[in-house]
């Protein structure tokens, strides 16, 4: 019997969503150069032509991986309402919603980390797709340090929000090294972040004279 359309469209994305997956674990497995479409195709049990059906190369495959965990991510990069706290609460409360994001959906960070390291002739797609994605991650908490420290200036923004994410990065690296409860650490990270914030946004304060 033909198939619908509609079926047709919903086997084409149970398809990919399965190649993805078999990429994922490769890459895990084997890092970069480690994947190839053979390797994928054997593990998500499709044809080769199947997986160059919906990506053009292994990079695109990456690439596409990379952006599939991070649209799940980016969903935890949000700072929640005013009725969930103090601004301190809900710094924390944010920072540990991205961590169990991130242990749920390492994928674009762990691979992303991995390319964005390396130095090749060519650049791989996947890196430029991680670093695009950075940027927008970069710019969410940007907003967030100036929602809640309007007082403060570009540069202080700009140096909070590379310590906000480069301390993120250490402590993912020491959730995959280690194991450590990325939750707790990323708490205590958003509270250090805060108090330097604060004591950044005091300073920027003017001084109003008393009232006499």
């Amino acid at each position: 019997m033909t198939q619908t359309p509609r079926r047709k469209r919903a086997n084409g994305v149970e398809s990919r969503q399965r190649i993805l997956d078999a990429a994922v674990e490769i890459a895990g497995e084997r890092g970069y150069d480690g994947t190839s479409i053979a390797a994928v195709s054997a593990k998500c049990g499709l044809p080769a032509s199947s997986i160059y059906w919906h990506f053009k190369d292994k990079d695109d495959l990456i690439a596409a991986v990379i952006e599939r965990s991070f649209e799940t991510w980016l969903t935890a990069v949000e700072l929640p309402g005013e009725d969930a706290g103090t601004p301190l609460e809900r710094v924390t409360l944010m920072a540990a919603n991205v961590a169990k994001s991130l242990v749920d959906a390492p994928d674009f960070l762990r691979l992303g980390l991995m390319l964005a390291l390396e130095r090749r002739p060519t650049e791989p797609r996947g890196r430029t797709v991680f670093l695009q994605v950075r940027e927008v991650s970069r710019r969410r908490v940007a907003e967030m340090i100036q929602t809640l420290f309007p007082d403060l200036d570009d540069d202080a923004v700009h140096t909070l929000t590379t310590y906000a994410i480069a301390g993120a990065d250490g402590l993912f690296i020491q959730h995959e090294v280690a194991g450590v409860d990325l939750v707790a650490l990323f708490e205590l990270h958003a509270r250090l972040l805060y108090e330097a914030a604060s004591t950044l946004s005091s300073a920027a304060s003017p001084v109003r004279p008393s009232g006499g």
